[in-house]
């Protein structure tokens, strides 16, 4: 019998590089979102619910666009990501106005999921076949301690127009052994990995395998993610007004203290997305090609 799977996709970010709210971006030729394509790609998959994370005054325009779209076709939940949802004995600090990154907002929907689940970010396109690949870990999984990872070829993975960040990810007889959130751009023909946490920078071959935060989780992430936060808050106490509890640094803690093991699934995917305001064009010409080639259709939802 096939296991109930959700997605979550994770949409409260502030999209500050872009310089709006990106998520709700138009790109497809019938005014569909990023988002919408991912949807529809994980409803081929067997996916059977989604929930979004959102930031609450986000809620209406995300409900009357996306939210409208899709309810017909799948289950629809919404989360709100709140700067004061802490642990007991912890406030938010003055002047702090981003969300707590991504760990946080994967928690806030601790309530509404208790099925195995995959998480996405919502301006990335990934490919029809990555959502296929981890519904299959997901269905597959018997130990709920196992999670597992997409990882794309960094080539695959670039913008022209500035660097993007992503997880370098290292493994051993297929699972993890660590990812290196990095800073990643092409310099001189090389692709150049300069980690976020202050090592020297490195160069990668065109195929090493990066995240996109195309996780596949069961719900026992919830309670690693709650029993690590206060340590988190506590190792930032002069950082509060900015640090982000991040998903990829947890779950390589997890690694290293033998909680968990993920497993690595390669995917020959290109991602999609929208970075900067100059990737615009783009990625609506490339939305345009897969339209044409016959995987999508005109009108998405029609």
């Amino acid at each position: 019998m096939k296991k109930d799977m959700t997605l979550l996709i994770m949409a409260a970010g502030m999209g500050s590089r872009f310089g709006g709210l990106k998520q709700i971006e138009p790109l497809g030729p019938s005014n569909e979102f990023i988002i919408d394509y991912s949807v529809y790609d994980a409803i081929k998959a067997g996916f059977n619910k989604i929930v979004f994370v959102i930031k609450k005054e986000n809620y209406s325009v995300f409900k009357e666009t996306i939210g409208t779209r899709i309810e017909p076709f799948i289950q629809v939940e919404y989360c709100f990501q709140e700067l004061d949802d802490l642990p007991e004995n912890y406030s938010v600090p003055e002047g702090r106005i981003k969300p707590w990154g991504t760990a946080h907002a994967i928690l806030t929907a601790k309530d509404k999921i208790k099925e195995n689940f995959a998480i996405i970010n919502a301006d990335d396109f990934y490919g029809r076949e990555a959502f296929f690949d981890i519904a299959n870990c997901l269905q597959e999984v018997v130990n709920e301690n196992t999670y597992s990872i997409i990882g794309y070829e960094v080539e695959k993975t670039l913008t022209k127009n500035g660097s993007v960040k992503r997880a370098i990810l290292k493994s051993k007889n297929e699972f993890l052994e660590e990812l290196i959130e990095s800073s990643v751009e092409k310099r001189n023909g090389k692709i150049v990995a300069s980690p976020l946490d202050g090592r020297k920078p490195f160069s990668i071959a065109n195929t090493q395998p990066v995240s996109l935060n195309l996780f596949g989780f069961s719900p026992s992430i919830f309670e690693y993610i709650e029993k690590n936060f206060p340590s988190f808050l506590e190792a930032n106490k002069e950082n509060r007004q900015t640090c982000e509890y991040l998903i990829p640094q947890l779950v390589c803690h997890l690694i290293q203290t033998n909680e968990i093991q993920v497993k690595l699934i390669p995917t020959e995917s290109e991602w999609i997305g929208v970075t900067y305001k100059e990737d615009r064009e783009y990625v609506i010409q490339k939305m345009n090609e897969e339209i044409e080639r016959g995987k999508y259709q005109k009108n998405l939802w029609e």
